[in-house]
């Protein structure tokens, strides 16, 4: 059995395996281009097919043959409807493009690199099969993150670009926007965006992906429209499912009031700044007299009242993103106190506890060490809960699971048999101090990306 998992311990599989991981968890979110999206397909099908022949052997063509059929099914517009299906009981996402078919040779390549006696693997049998089983679980995770789906920008406010479309043809709605005809004229609402997933979800974020929104619409659709120059004014009211929008539009983009009626009922009356949401909005619910008034600055809501008729039922305050950088600040400096804390908790158990130190049995010495990352990875997530920074998937979540057992795992056999510990309490207060650490480490990788 282990002869034949020795091609998952190979150096080229390795080497595609830690190239799409890289991809996807940082190349793709640094960069977003057609080449990182392109490096998961090309390193994907080199591996994904050893991968599972080196599981089933016997069933070797079959699949390298499934895997060429399936990739092409799935890269295709036919696969839609299953996507759709899936989506709601699973996170999937992918995207339509022919040209990643381009990877399909990698299969052949694949195929042949089976072939090959010349590859070497790593010595000796133990090693084999604990670096097989580690490769082939890290291959699985591999395999599950690449499909993460993409960020969706969703807009709170109606948002519309207008586009100049002399040859007007039969637009069906596809990729969240809908398509309105004016004349010669194409009014694009857009109910959301895919994009990079954020540092924060927040009016910052929505306000920099619809910095150029008419120009990544137009670049997205690759129609023959053309954009409106700025300084037009277009006034236009809209029909949509949600009511009619009266529009004003500066050029493509929004540009000053927007009022939507339901029955005889203004249901949204705001002002928009060259697409961003300016001053006071309205909403009204249609079947009541219940109304929530917000209130913007550079697009950004800094606050939000709720009225049962003239009668104010709740205000409250909401964080823009200089808030939450400096809310960030403040988390940082608790943490580096708590910190401190912890250390100085474990130097004076050290120092009370000289010269003697706490006896332990080689099986709970043991289960201290390989258990602790389990406690630490528990200490994390509680205290990223409470400073509400906890927002990774489950990818993410596992990523962290196994830095945090790589990492913490050497470092308590070095405190437990060579340090010694003082007392049993240490344990509890060893794992909160690298819980602590991780912490700070996520909230100023979260602080670089909220400045940034």
């Amino acid at each position: 059995m282990y002869q034949r998992l020795r091609i998952l311990a190979s150096p080229l599989f390795i080497l595609f395996l830690v190239l799409l991981l890289v991809n996807d968890f940082y190349l793709k979110g640094a960069f977003h281009n057609a080449l990182t999206g392109k490096i998961s397909d090309f390193s994907g099908l080199f591996i994904f097919p050893i991968f599972w022949s080196a599981i089933f052997p016997k069933r070797k063509a079959l699949i390298f043959i499934a895997t060429a059929v399936l990739f092409t099914f799935w890269k295709s517009e036919y696969s839609t409807g299953l996507i759709q299906w899936m989506n709601p009981y699973f996170g999937i996402g992918r995207t339509v493009d022919l040209s990643d078919l381009m990877a399909l040779p990698m299969i052949g390549l694949a195929w042949l690199y089976t072939k090959s006696e010349s590859r070497t693997a790593i010595p000796p049998a133990f090693m084999l099969r604990l670096s097989t089983y580690l490769i082939g679980m890290v291959a699985m995770f591999a395999f599950c993150a690449t499909t993460q789906p993409r960020y969706i920008q969703a807009f709170e406010q109606p948002q519309y670009v207008l586009l100049k479309h002399p040859t007007l043809k039969n637009f069906e709605p596809y990729y969240g926007f809908q398509f309105y005809k004016k004349d010669s004229l194409l009014v694009v609402k857009i109910d959301y965006l895919y994009s990079n997933r954020p540092a924060r979800s927040d009016d910052y974020n929505k306000n920099k992906n619809i910095q150029q929104l008419d120009q990544d619409v137009l670049s997205i659709i690759g129609d023959s429209a053309t954009r409106i120059p700025f300084g037009t004014i277009t006034q236009l009211t809209i029909q949509t499912e949600e009511g009619t929008d009266s529009l004003q539009f500066n050029g493509g983009r929004l540009d000053g009031p927007l009022v939507r009626t339901k029955g005889n009922t203004r249901v949204i009356e705001g002002f928009y700044k060259m697409g961003l949401e300016d001053a006071t909005w309205t909403l009204r619910d249609s079947s009541s007299n219940e109304r929530v008034v917000q209130t913007f600055v550079n697009g950004e809501k800094t606050q939000v009242k709720q009225y049962s008729g003239d009668k104010l039922k709740s205000s409250s305050k909401v964080n823009t993103r200089a808030d939450t950088i400096f809310n960030t600040y403040v988390q940082l400096a608790m943490l580096t106190l708590a910190v401190a804390a912890m250390c100085f908790l474990l130097y004076r158990n050290k120092r009370t506890a000289i010269p003697k130190s706490l006896k332990l049995s080689l099986l709970w010495k043991l289960l201290i060490c390989f258990l602790s990352p389990l406690v630490v990875w528990l200490f994390y997530v509680g205290i990223m809960l409470l400073l509400m920074n906890y927002d990774e998937d489950i990818f993410e979540a596992i990523a962290t699971a196994m830095f945090i057992f790589i990492a913490v795992c050497p470092f308590m056999f070095i405190i437990v048999f060579a340090f010694k510990l003082a007392k049993e309490i240490d344990v509890l207060w060893y794992c909160l101090l690298f819980a602590l650490l991780l912490s700070i480490f996520k909230t100023y990788t979260m602080l670089e990306a909220l400045s940034s």
